[in-house]
């Protein structure tokens, strides 16, 4: 993560200049005494002095019109960018780009070099610096159901795990009037964070009770830092996370809200672990895995549950998996059905994600999930 101590603000516009000058900063000296012709003018600003002057920019100054930008330290170089209506140049992000961030993200985990290969790829470090951001996912995105949708109720809650308790985020819709099937939300290898619990929410709208659970639980629980969750995936045992996973489709069975029908519903890491529900989870009613690693062929003999599968059409390394599962489920005589996206990348469903995330396929990957758990948890 890139942090700043200060800011350049740059104006190249006579009168934004004086209205910085005079009305943010409030000084009151003879502005052409002071300054006279001397253009562009810098002002050093502080990251929340930046903040504010964004706000006044858009309200009281009513900065609108080219004539400004920040100068932001990256590095040894320095980056501008431009504040205004005229339109700005926007990194380039090319599929050799989102394809090392796949790798990094789940292969290698190592930043630094996936950093040197973006620079590479990008021709400077500063540009690395400017499209990294756009690559990661973005926590700070607007949630699509808020924290506080007075349609739900949510919670925070702790149940048995396999061997030891599990956290998790329980949404339901506040009008319930009877039992309802119940939908367990895996999150991706970033574990439980506010993207998750907002798809769980998403998810009780559309009239579930919906469990995120934190896989991370047995380490302590989800890190506010992506990377290191990252890290914390690696120290998982395998079939302790299983069973956990089972238990959970148990806690919701058993649950006082719920009709006794539990489906699954998992992204990237958690595809594959709703795959993993399926082989491993006889009560399991109904799964879906967006592009999520398959089990082994000789697992899938014991899959009970229906299956939805989305792939992401530019997702080689998930894809390469396709054939031998379909193969595998097709001689196993299992009903499933797989649809794949073409065009989109890995994590195309993610919209915190500005460079992987497609809308289109997206909100038609949706509205099969729902239809499909509708019909298999009534």
């Amino acid at each position: 993560m890139l942090t700043f101590s200060s800011h350049r603000l740059r104006i190249f516009d006579v009168e934004k200049a004086r209205e910085f000058y005079l009305g943010f900063l409030g000084f009151t000296i003879d502005w052409e005494r002071r300054f006279g012709d001397n253009f562009p003018l810098y002002f050093q600003v502080s990251r929340a002095g930046l903040q504010r002057s964004a706000a006044l920019f858009s309200r009281r100054l009513d900065w609108t019109g080219a004539g400004v930008s920040v100068m932001l330290p990256m590095g040894k170089g320095v980056a501008e960018i431009k504040l205004g209506s005229e339109p700005m140049s926007r990194p380039q992000i090319t599929q050799a780009m989102i394809d090392a961030y796949d790798e990094y993200t789940h292969l290698t985990l190592d930043r630094r070099g996936f950093m040197e290969k973006l620079t590479k790829l990008a021709g400077t470090s500063a540009a690395a610096a400017a499209i990294a951001p756009l690559l990661a996912a973005n926590s700070a995105r607007a949630a699509i159901v808020p924290e506080d949708d007075t349609r739900l109720h949510t919670e925070d809650i702790t149940y048995p795990g396999e061997n030891a308790e599990m956290k998790g985020y329980l949404a339901r819709p506040a009008d319930a009037q009877g039992p309802l099937g119940a939908v367990i939300v895996i999150h991706e290898n970033r574990g439980l964070n506010a993207h998750i619990r907002d798809v769980a929410r998403r998810m009780a709208l559309e009239g579930f009770v919906a469990l995120a659970p934190d896989f991370l639980s047995p380490l302590g629980g989800t890190p506010e830092d992506e990377d290191q969750a990252r890290q914390m995936f690696r120290q998982l045992d395998r079939d302790q996370t299983v069973a956990n996973g089972v238990a959970t489709v148990a806690f919701l069975e058993d649950h006082d809200g719920t009709n006794g029908r539990v489906g699954a519903v998992g992204f990237c890491w958690g595809g594959g672990m709703v795959n993993q529900l399926a082989v491993n989870a006889p009560a399991l009613d109904a799964a879906v895995a967006y592009y999520g690693a398959q089990p082994d062929a000789e697992e899938v003999d014991q899959i009970s549950a229906p299956l939805l599968l989305h792939y992401a059409g530019l997702d080689e390394r998930i894809n390469a998996g396709i054939e031998d599962y379909r193969d595998a489920l097709d001689a196993a005589g299992k009903e499933y059905t797989i649809h794949v996206y073409e065009g989109v990348n890995h994590a195309f469903n993610n919209d915190t994600s500005e460079a992987r995330y497609d809308k289109e396929a997206a909100d038609l990957a949706w509205q099969r999930t729902v239809d499909f758990l509708k019909e298999n948890l009534a």
